[in-house]
């Protein structure tokens, strides 16, 4: 099989991130990478950019970081509840969802992708955790609560009182 060595200019999932020379194969190098400016073949030449490349690397990963910790802080001081109709035995009609949780979180103006959040569905009344996987650096729990809906009935029952 025929190799091929590139220094790549942007971060490619599951092979390396800008600045990295990495070895891959001559037909992926070929029909993909280097036709959509992705990477560049390595040269005498090109060695030099690998520093520029790993430097400007580093200031956005920094720069990650630091939104992703600022993100979390904003995260950690929201108490989120949840109303929903409770069925017997605690059980909830339909569930919490991450799609929910998601909209919720937009509300308080913290714009996340669904795929930083890993829950299970609330079912049931009560408190729930969420993994929040920010940075792979920066994961918090966020903790909401999901409460029953009032009836009509109770609600003037105690306002009466």
């Amino acid at each position: 099989m025929a190799i091929a060595n590139i220094l790549l200019l942007k971060k490619v999932e599951n092979l390396g991130a800008e600045g990295d020379s990495v070895t891959v194969r001559a037909g992926y190098a070929r029909n993909y990478l280097l036709p959509n400016k992705i990477a560049i073949p390595v040269t005498r030449n090109n060695r030099k950019q690998v520093e520029f490349w790993q430097k400007k690397r580093l200031e956005r990963e920094a720069n990650e970081v630091a939104n992703a910790k600022s993100t979390a802080a904003l995260i950690t001081e929201l108490s989120l509840v949840f109303t929903a109709k409770i069925g017997e035995n605690n059980r909830m009609f339909g569930s919490i969802t991450a799609s929910d949780l998601l909209a919720k979180l937009s509300e308080c103006g913290i714009d996340l992708d669904k795929k930083m959040l890993h829950m299970e569905p609330a079912k049931h009344a009560g408190q729930h955790m969420a993994k929040i996987k920010l940075h792979r650096d920066v994961v918090i729990d966020l903790a909401f609560e999901v409460k029953p809906e009032a009836e009509e009935g109770q609600e003037t029952q105690s306002a009466m009182n």
